[in-house]
């Protein structure tokens, strides 16, 4: 939002309030004030939507009207304090500290040269330095958030990669021999069918039965490719959560899904994954995947403090996902005991007929 950084704008009222605390009143302090401010106003918004590198020189030139202003108004350092707080943004943590404090060090020499009293001074120093420690701190936590969702990109692109080649791999070996030894049996068969029809139909019933075994072994290695996106989903959700120092393990077992269920189980360990990362303050957390009476259950655990679950638009949406496939969302949350999630999926019936029938085919 273009305008959320006027908000920030609220603290320079101080500006106009400090000369009437003052112990020595300034007659002339509204002018002064006033002439200033319409820079700094032309400052402020040049440093959010000017092109970055031009935010330093900004920052020191807002810094320079609170001493311009520091004779006339004991609220310059108002001034001050919005340089500190800007100076993160302009270069590194290291420097941008190092800065700070000269800065407040210099603005302390000169407070001290024009004699106002040390309560506004070291009111200064603090909020300059508090407002600037807190925005190195910000930025480090925004810079880390941003490569970790890289790193999740990446590990997501890998795992699919890897998947791909994987399969690639697989149903070169299979259809390889398979269509090998198709074409060998083809071609014998054809040789015997005009002096030995007899086997030259058993040759032919040995192409049907390797056919439908290829058959069955390219449909499950089709539902290997389907279940990739679960795959770096969990190995994503395992950067994150370590990262945060919470111990993370899944159980899975090999269950042939659709597509539309392996896109909503992955995006159902993704919003559970966040919100532990984000709220639970869990030491441990657990995925497991499981199949039975041709049903499929993703349940997700943490160990964290649990709780009174207020509805969001994640998890109202992930309700919305699970039953629009025919399926049911159950999220248990025990004050101290921790949060579990059950997602159950109706396996679709072509999928349960050939789990079943495959060997026999």
């Amino acid at each position: 939002m273009r305008w959320f950084p006027w908000i920030n704008l609220v603290w320079s009222v101080w500006l106009f309030i400090t000369p009437f605390y003052s112990d020595k009143y300034y007659s002339t302090w509204l002018w002064p004030t006033l002439s200033s401010y319409a820079v700094f106003l032309f400052l402020f918004q040049r440093f959010h939507y000017d092109h970055p590198r031009h935010r330093l020189a900004i920052a020191l030139a807002i810094g320079a009207l609170g001493f311009a202003l520091l004779p006339y108004n004991p609220g310059s350092q108002s001034y001050i304090i919005y340089a500190c707080a800007f100076f993160p943004f302009c270069m590194s943590a290291r420097k941008a500290l190092l800065t700070i404090c000269a800065l407040l060090a210099l603005y302390s020499v000169a407070w001290l040269a024009v004699d106002i009293p040390m309560i506004y001074m070291s009111s200064a120093v603090i909020a300059g330095v508090v407002v600037g420690v807190f925005n190195i701190g910000l930025l480090q936590k925004l810079r880390s958030e941003a490569q970790l969702r890289l790193s999740h990109e990446e590990v997501r692109r890998l795992a699919a990669l890897a998947e791909r080649e994987r399969i690639g791999r697989d149903l070169h070996d299979l259809l390889g021999h398979t269509l090998s030894l198709v074409a060998l049996k083809s071609n014998l068969a054809s040789r015997l069918i005009g002096h030995d029809p007899e086997a030259a139909r058993k040759e032919m019933d040995d192409v049907s039965n390797v056919a439908r075994d290829a058959l069955a072994q390219v449909r499950r290695a089709v539902s290997g490719i389907r279940a990739a996106g679960l795959a770096a989903e969990l190995a994503s959700a395992r950067l994150l959560l370590e990262s945060d120092g919470v111990r993370f393990s899944y159980e899975m077992s090999e269950v042939a899904l659709s597509a539309e269920q392996e896109t909503v189980l992955a995006l159902a360990v993704r919003e559970a994954v966040t919100n532990i990362q984000r709220h639970a303050r869990a030491e441990g957390a657990s995925v497991s995947l499981r199949s039975a009476d041709r049903q499929v259950s993703l349940r997700i655990e943490d160990d964290g403090r649990g709780g009174a679950i207020v509805p969001g638009n994640g998890l109202c949406g992930m309700r919305e996902r699970i039953e629009s496939l025919g399926g049911r969302l159950r999220v248990d949350a025990t004050p101290g005991q921790g949060t579990r999630v059950e997602v159950t999926l109706p396996l679709p019936a072509t999928i349960a007929v050939q789990a079943v029938d495959a060997p026999g085919e």
